[in-house]
């Protein structure tokens, strides 16, 4: 026996130095195998980490296999890999693993897999890193091991190892704070290493649903190492492990019948949550699709008992209003803000393009108690009789008309007690002839006391709506200075790209809006207001409004061709109104921004460190039009949207940038940068006609979801999933937040469909998004270091 490990040991040695002997002779360096020590113990020590963190599931704790994966290590593996390359092994390794995101690890991780996978085998470790070039891999055949390769399948417990949890950043609020600011001071990720960013973990929705949400709108919170969402279209919440993506719990409320009947069947944007003065009763706050309030604790998903009947709150029930409980069309797709213990939320309707009657249910704010579910007040939208602004609604029109809900998320500020509703439009979006006046609180910012939901303060940003210019994004609070003095700001950014910015505590304007004269409509019946206000800071964040300089000009021919094209519709400044389909002289108004904006929900992001706003906006003009259709409706008229690409060669009319990203200094109203949202689109550089011309960074006609952070602003290019033709792109960059400067830039999963959130966990922070496309079912996607 000590002669056959006298022998075996002198072949190793020899093999060995055969080995090393090749190294050192330039000639025979394809000669070199594994045995010599290729790879570093620090490789093995780095490579055991991501091996437990993403392939163990799979290949077992100690590599010796599963169910769901091979063995690797013991001698069918070294003999199906000793005539092979390391090289071989880092590519399959590479295009495999992990398993949900092959190709998510950089070449480097993958490298320190092979030498933990290698060393675990019996190849010993030295003084040379294993290098990550393919080229230089696949000239290290693999070899055999110097030790025995033979393996038994004893199991081997795992080590448990109990830790502390330290947050260093977390993500309370819808916004990142009641002020919607969607700001973080976290500084980990910055500009040195921004381009390092790839893939922590991914948290899928397909089955939350009984067919998959592409459109996943969702940002999460994240308390006390807990991600809290909803997901898919039966608006399931979930609570998930915020350093691995795990789903801790789930709950769904199956809404039987009164589901066919919700306004917008999606998985909303969101939770509330709440924190309890007792330990280990915090609660998590949400809007079912069909209208409902839900309270859960925090820790187990489980219904409160106390709140409500059962855990629940039938909204439709504190609408003083007649409404039915089944076929009502109100609900909310934003997440409630809970304001000092009070649980305030806004509501939504279906699209208000052709609404099957005038009369119409309002969308009155309320207010609930957080502890249990009562309804504490009611504030009107629409002022019923007796109400201040019930005059503004003529002809009794305040009695039938509806709408005017806030279906944005809603901003507070806790030290005053108050919250800011941004209201939309009353019925319908496009024709008011059934509601004469300027209609009251509908077009408003509205500032109400939280606790009694008496109105504190109002300014109406448009009179009379009838271009669907909802206010669509929260208000910002800001901290700001103007001319010396310290003003606590409110900023309200809209689809038809104006920033209004009030004294949040006042309601007066920072900066003088005025009552200039607008276009009067020539539709039959409808009411047009004389004037509409015009803020004098900040200029416009994005295009306003029809004129000839506007239109395509990559080339005069193309010019010339979209002259032609627009001299069939209506057109003129903002605030033309909509007319009447009359073709072929007439096929419509065209819009810009149109109705979608301009911005949007995703709205803007704030530094408060520096009072810069910073706003994602589209540049669209789309042709608008209206037509009698009493088979479907009882109004007078309905709109009917046209597509927003009907310039030559199917480009925009409009020339770009299509999509933008404007910085506006709050201190002096001034923009301090602008550029556009993503690169040129294929469906722009492929046109035959401007193959031969050099086409400017376009941007895309989206908005994008932005996050501020102390060092970057980060944004995507938006899902391209609804109100744009041609948007969308799956880039997420990292910004410098004085220049607009790209920094760096990485590819999603998927298109970006949410708002960016970012939070710090035992030390490391996180940045997550919710992604989705076209047939790419959504999904939380979670980046770090």
């Amino acid at each position: 026996m000590k002669i056959v490990t006298l022998l075996a040991g002198l072949v190793v040695h020899l093999l060995f130095c055969s080995s090393l002997s090749a190294q050192q002779q330039p000639a025979q360096k394809n000669a070199l195998t594994d045995n010599i020590s290729v790879f570093t113990k620090k490789q093995v020590e780095v490579g055991s980490t991501l091996f437990s963190t993403h392939c163990a599931a799979c290949h077992g704790r100690d590599l010796r296999g599963t169910e769901g994966g091979n063995a690797l290590v013991g001698d069918r593996f070294v003999a199906k890999w000793k005539d092979k390359s390391v090289g071989q092994l880092f590519d399959l390794t590479k295009s495999s693993m992990p398993k949900t995101n092959p190709h998510s690890l950089d070449d480097a991780s993958y490298s320190s897999l092979i030498a933990y996978i290698l060393n675990a085998n019996g190849f010993p470790e030295g003084d040379v890193a294993l290098p990550t070039s393919k080229e230089k891999l696949k000239a290290i055949p693999i070899g055999t091991p110097p030790a025995s390769s033979r393996v038994s399948m004893q199991f081997k417990p795992a080590e448990y190892k109990a830790k502390s949890t330290t947050i260093e950043g977390d993500w309370r609020q819808h916004r990142g704070d009641f002020a919607s600011s969607n700001y973080s001071s976290l500084d980990q990720i910055n500009k040195d290493n921004a381009k390092n960013l790839k893939v922590a973990w991914r948290w899928k929705t397909d089955n939350f649903g009984a067919s998959p949400e592409f459109y996943f709108k969702s940002t999460p919170l994240m308390v006390n190492g807990i991600l809290y969402t909803t997901a898919g279209l039966s608006r399931t919440v979930a609570a998930i492990d915020a350093e691995n993506g795990e789903t801790l719990w789930t709950f769904r409320f199956d809404e039987k019948e009164r589901k066919t009947y919700v306004p917008r069947q999606n998985s909303g944007r969101g939770v509330a949550y709440w924190t309890s003065s007792d330990k280990g009763k915090d609660r998590v706050i949400y809007i079912t699709p069909s209208f409902q309030l839900v309270a859960l604790d925090a820790q187990t998903g489980h219904l409160i008992s106390d709140f409500g009947d059962n855990g629940i709150v039938d909204l439709k029930k504190g609408l003083d209003q007649s409404v039915d409980p089944i076929t009502t069309t109100i609900g909310s797709t934003s997440p409630p803000i809970i304001v000092n213990d009070v649980i305030i939320m806004g509501a939504s309707f279906p699209v208000g393009l052709a609404p099957v009657s005038k009369k119409q249910a309002r969308g009155d704010i309320m207010g609930y108690d957080v502890r249990t579910g009562k309804q504490l007040w009611i504030f009107h939208t629409i002022p019923q009789q007796g109400e201040a602004g019930n005059e503004t609604w003529e002809k009794d029109s305040w009695q039938y008309t509806g709408n005017a809900g806030a279906w944005a998320p809603l901003t507070a500020d806790p030290e005053l007690g108050y919250v800011y509703l941004p209201l939309e439009a009353a019925t319908g979006d496009f024709y008011g002839g059934h509601r004469p006046g300027n209609n009251l609180f509908s077009q408003s910012l509205v500032c109400l006391d939280a606790k009694t939901g008496k109105k504190v303060w109002h300014y109406q940003l448009i009179h009379h709506d009838i271009w669907d210019y909802d206010l669509p994004a929260p208000p910002i609070l800001a901290n700001i200075t103007v001319d010396g003095k310290a003003i606590k700001a409110v900023v309200q950014v809209t689809k038809q790209a104006f920033a209004f910015v009030f004294d949040r505590v006042t309601g007066k304007p920072v900066w003088p809006i005025e009552e200039r004269p607008v276009p009067q409509s020539d539709v039959k019946g409808e009411w047009t207001s004389p004037t509409q206000p015009f803020p004098t800071r900040p200029a416009p964040f994005d295009r306003q409004g029809y004129s000839d300089d506007i239109l395509v000009d990559f080339t005069p021919e193309l010019k010339k061709a979209a002259l032609k094209i627009v001299s069939h519709y209506k057109k003129g400044p903002l605030y033309t109104p909509i007319s009447k389909y009359d073709p072929p002289n007439n096929l419509g108004t065209l819009m810009l921004p149109d109705a979608v904006g301009g911005a949007n929900w995703q709205g803007g992001v704030l530094d408060p460190e520096t009072g810069m706003l910073y706003v994602s906006s589209s540049t669209v003009i789309r042709p608008m039009s209206l037509e009698a259709a009493p088979a479907i409706s009882d109004m007078d008229y309905v709109a009917y949207m046209g597509n927003a690409r009907i310039g030559p060669y199917g480009l925009p009319l409009v020339k770009p940038p299509y999509g933008r990203i404007t910085a506006i200094d709050l201190n002096t109203g001034d923009h301090k940068w602008m550029i556009p949202n993503a690169d040129t689109p294929s469906w722009v550089n492929d046109v035959p006609a401007l193959k031969s011309i050099k086409i400017p960074r376009t941007g895309l006609p989206d908005r994008v979801g932005m996050l501020v952070t102390k060092t970057l602003l980060f944004a995507g290019e938006g899902a391209g999933l609804y109100g744009s033709d041609g948007g969308g792109g799956n880039k997420f960059r990292a910004y410098d937040k004085a220049t607009g400067k790209i920094i760096s830039e990485i590819a999603l999963p998927a298109n970006q469909a949410g708002l960016p959130m970012t939070y710090s966990i035992n030390g490391k922070q996180y940045i997550v998004v919710s992604v989705g496309a076209i047939g790419h079912p959504g999904e939380l996607v979670a980046l770090s270091l």
